[in-house]
């Protein structure tokens, strides 16, 4: 205990150099802490190392599950299905075959396809955090694709938790797993409001509650030898995801996620070995042969499965791509399995470690062609070699042909939904855009004609004909959407939003009509309500009513 301990005080010393490195010229961390994990390496001992990685990731993977909300994603869940088996078919038969080439036995070489074809939660997670706040679909497909990935991934620990390959211990660790699944979900319907409403508002009650289901998965999954990690992404499921009624709760769990994001990135690169350094030149060559082919069907191989698939599936080209690009990494869950085979003997150190070194390189590129995802992808496709399909923009929306003069709203959050309501009281013809699955039943139900579509894609507004629109408007404050209105000249007039007044000048110098910053028109409200309460033409009594009215005028959603 002391030895970890210890190992813990060296990665934060040794990681806070490079965090502020990060923090000061606003880098991606990941990079940095794996950099500082290299050199923390040097200092730790490899079984310390094995033994933080799997609690830390175990703790990673709870995170990960507390924050899986289903219904989010549960509109593009079949089309994830799909992915996610074609990527473990694919991409793990050529990892397969790969090893084999390379002189491993098949055993062996099993344990290179899995690395291959599971892509990492936690990385994603991280790196998509933007795209999934804001609903995209790229955000929420990649979000899925790893769901279903982690649920073949606690399957396949199971198995290697059974030590060995007979029927009837593989059978009693996959019921155990089964078990705990079961109680997870029932917890979470069924136990976790009532043990809220318990805990009477109290977030350190919440906290504490939520630990201890932690602990009791954890610790139950210990007692029958299933492996801890198995027994923390169930207790993630277990808790419900309702952030607006457990705010204090999440703001609590994202802290407790953040620091042990931070220990795993490190304990990634501790585990590194470093070819010609620790070791000699003839086993480093080999290494690097290895770990080259590792990371090829990983940033190369697996995206350009991910993207062909979904194109396939009727997904336009950018949602492919950028989707695609967020399955470019060695997911924890192959270090997790690559760890209990060297553990029981499975596995042999040189392809454990090459494992390892692709897991690493592959988590730092992922966070530059992340950074640079869509000048990667308008390079594909200036060249031609990604090109959608519209079927999927074709089969969700409902758009008159012959609607002409018409405005163009784009987003249906509690901004946009007020507009379609204007727009039906002054009888106005409306066009709604939306890229949230999560509101496709809503605009269905509640919009005259609607586009499900990327924003950024040109088939998109020309479904929504908005070469005939009146008015356009953006409720989105994303600066590279309205750098694509501003980009297209249509003739109707363009109405904006930013999220300070810098930018809304910007945007105003480069041709937009009108730009909204809520921030300001905010300030003006409340300017006007003190006003109003100073000249006693608003009562307090009044200015409270008015509040709650808005307030609950509001169907509960996500965006603006």
């Amino acid at each position: 205990m002391s030895e970890m301990l210890t190992a813990v005080a060296i990665i934060f010393i040794i990681a806070a150099p490079f965090l502020l490195i990060a923090n000061r010229y606003e880098l991606p961390a990941p990079p940095l802490l794996i950099l500082a994990g290299i050199a923390a390496g040097f200092f730790i001992d490899e079984v310390v190392a094995l033994e933080l990685a799997q609690f830390g990731i175990a703790l990673l993977v709870f995170t990960f599950g507390v924050g899986i909300q289903l219904s989010s994603i549960e509109p593009v869940l079949a089309d994830s299905e799909n992915v996610a088996l074609g990527q473990i078919l694919v991409v793990g038969l050529l990892g397969v075959g790969f090893g084999v080439a390379f002189g491993l036995p098949p055993a062996e070489a099993i344990y290179l396809g899995v690395a291959v074809a599971l892509s990492s939660t936690i990385v994603a997670t991280s790196l998509l955090q933007v795209e999934q706040q804001a609903n995209l679909v790229q955000g929420r497909l990649g979000q899925s694709i790893q769901f279903v990935q982690d649920l073949f991934a606690v399957g396949f620990i199971l198995i290697v938790g059974a030590g060995v390959l007979a029927l009837d211990p593989i059978v009693l660790q996959i019921g155990y797993g089964a078990v705990f699944l079961i109680a997870a979900l029932f917890i979470n319907r069924y136990v976790f409001d009532p043990m809220g409403r318990l805990a009477g508002g109290s977030d350190e009650l919440m906290i504490v509650g939520v630990i201890s289901l932690l602990v009791i998965f954890v610790g139950g999954a210990a007692a029958v030898g299933v492996p801890i990690v198995v027994g923390a992404f169930a207790a993630g499921l277990a808790v419900r995801h309702d952030p607006s009624q457990y705010l204090g709760l999440f703001n609590g769990l994202e802290s407790i996620k953040n620091f042990f994001i931070a220990i795993f990135f490190v304990t990634v690169g501790a585990l590194v070995v470093i070819p010609f350094v620790q070791l000699p030149v003839g086993e480093s060559i080999e290494k690097l042969t290895l770990v080259a082919g590792l990371v090829v069907l990983t940033m190369v191989i697996k995206p350009a499965v991910t993207t062909a698939i979904l194109i396939y599936r009727g997904y336009e080209a950018r949602t492919a791509t950028l989707a695609g690009f967020s399955t470019d990494q060695i997911s924890e869950f192959s270090l997790i399995i690559a760890i209990e085979a060297l553990l029981i003997g499975l596995l042999t150190q040189e392809v454990f470690d090459a494992i390892v070194l692709a897991a690493a390189i592959t988590m730092i590129t992922s966070a530059i062609t992340h950074q640079y995802n869509e000048q990667l992808y308008r390079l594909l496709a200036n060249r031609g070699i990604v090109s959608g399909r519209h079927d999927k923009i074709d089969e969700l929306s409902d758009v008159p042909e012959d609607i002409s003069d018409h405005v163009v709203i784009l987003g249906y959050g509690r901004k946009g939904r007020r507009m379609v309501e204007t727009c039906e009281q002054l009888e106005q013809p409306y066009v709604v855009v939306e890229n949230n699955p999560a509101l496709r039943d809503a605009v269905r139900v509640g919009c005259e004609a609607y586009v499900f579509g990327d924003a950024m894609e040109p088939y998109t507004w020309e479904k929504a004909n908005a070469a005939d629109a009146r008015v356009i408007v953006s409720v989105t404050s994303s600066p590279a959407v309205s750098r694509r209105l501003l980009d297209t000249a249509y003739d109707a007039t363009l109405i904006l939003r930013a999220r300070d007044e810098a930018s809304a000048l910007e945007l105003l110098e480069s041709g937009a009509n009108y730009v909204a910053v809520p921030d300001l028109l905010a300030g003006e409200q409340l300017i006007q309500h003190i006003k109003g309460l100073v000249d006693g033409e608003l009562t307090v009594e009044e200015l409270r009513a008015d509040g709650i009215a808005a307030l609950e005028s509001e169907p509960v959603a996500t965006g603006d």
